[in-house]
């Protein structure tokens, strides 16, 4: 089966093609930037099928990202993938960003207990605490940088690497790598575990709605 995996949780916008037999990464595409997630995604993904030499009718399931991450660029990714597989009638598995992030540093060889850290603006980061072998034992939450608990740990993500003054350890990776979305969509699949896409904000977003009615014209 192949598994579309992508992320727009964090500043990178990515998107890869998995070949779970195998364990083989077929296509991959990423972009960080400023915020441009709307605009990036959909040709990236339109990328890694194209060096993966497949169509999206060839897809088994998408695995999407589901934050922690600032609201407009977590939908984003959130929206594409439920349309993708409601048009191709194919399963959407959400992951946590920041397990994504883990199972890669974990991977990479990073051992003992650690810190995954992203950029939550506003000042603060989202945070998520992981034992030896990537799993999560505390989190993900949203903090001010000096009030996250455990900052003496290794610490992955932009977040940390943003703020070293807080975290005194920061480590790659900076950010998430979607083929880990997919192959952790591919756990909950082989799994039997049910779908889900539910966001994690976090917070509320930065606009709210008008509590009194806005006068439109002259008075």
């Amino acid at each position: 089966m192949r598994i579309l995996g992508l992320d727009t949780a964090t500043a990178s916008v990515a998107a890869a093609v998995l070949d779970v037999g195998s364990d083989r990464v077929l296509g991959a595409a990423s972009f960080v930037g400023p915020a441009a997630h709307g605009e990036q995604l959909a040709p990236l993904v339109a990328r890694a099928l194209a060096d993966a030499g497949c169509r999206p009718a060839d897809l088994g399931a998408i695995g999407v990202g589901r934050g922690p991450g600032p609201y407009t660029g977590l939908r984003v990714g959130l929206v594409h993938a439920e349309v993708l597989g409601w048009v191709l009638q194919i399963p959407v598995h959400g992951v946590v960003t920041h397990d994504a992030l883990a199972a890669q540093a974990a991977a990479d060889g990073l051992a003992g207990a650690f810190l995954v850290v992203t950029d939550a603006r506003r000042r603060e980061v989202h945070w998520a605490r992981y034992a030896d072998g990537g799993d999560r034992v505390a989190g993900p939450d949203v903090a001010a940088p000096a009030q996250v608990p455990h900052r003496d740990l290794p610490a992955v993500g932009a977040g940390a690497a943003a703020h070293p003054d807080a975290f005194a350890d920061p480590r790659p990776p900076l950010h998430p790598d979607p083929a880990w979305v997919a192959r952790l969509a591919a756990r909950s699949i082989r799994a039997g575990s049910a779908p889900d896409v539910t966001p994690l904000y976090l917070r509320h977003p930065d606009a709210v709605a008008a509590t009194t009615r806005k006068r439109v014209t002259p008075p």
